[in-house]
């Protein structure tokens, strides 16, 4: 996807990259453009957001498996987490307990909670809260389509090893 540096503006988080010295997964930028595709590293190491209502996971909605990181197949979100918001983005209502770090992002002019894995540092998108969506937690995890990857095995979620993500282990 061609880059446009004002609007691309738009679609990013206040830094443009990733300290990795918090996260168990490190790799080198070489490594992370080897293993992600070109628009996977743009949103995830690049703290980019893809396009709305273009991801893959949507308007995806099955009634039982996980989401994990497309980066590094640690497991982030129940399938049955995930609610319809209409905000052109996939959607969830709470994260795996210990799965996602929330930080401060100050960009485009507000404050705003950006959520990354925890195990990679991959940015996965923000949280909002108070919206009234009719969920338990009063949240809206805003995740990008392109940070994940959905397995209908649900015992990922329990930590009986990572979700596969491209054919491989990512971690």
């Amino acid at each position: 996807m061609p880059t446009i540096p004002f609007i691309g503006s738009f679609f990013s988080s206040s830094s443009s990259t990733i300290p990795e010295s918090d996260y168990r997964v490190q790799k080198t930028e070489e490594e992370w453009r080897t293993i992600l595709n070109k628009e996977q590293f743009r949103v995830l190491r690049e703290k980019g957001t893809e396009m709305e209502d273009t991801g893959e996971y949507n308007k995806h909605y099955p009634s039982s498996g996980v989401y994990a990181c497309v980066g590094c197949g640690a497991p982030l979100y129940r399938a049955s987490h995930k609610f319809n918001s209409g905000c052109g983005w996939p959607a969830f209502f709470d994260a795996i307990p210990g799965a996602i770090k929330p930080q401060d992002d100050n960009s485009m002019g507000m404050k705003r909670t950006e959520i990354v894995c925890k195990n990679c540092g991959g940015h996965l998108g923000h949280v909002f809260e108070g919206e009234g969506h009719n969920t338990p937690t009063d949240q809206r995890h805003c995740v990008n389509s392109v940070s994940i990857k959905f397995s209908p095995d649900e015992s990922k979620a329990d930590g009986k090893g990572d979700v596969e993500t491209n054919g491989e282990s990512k971690v």
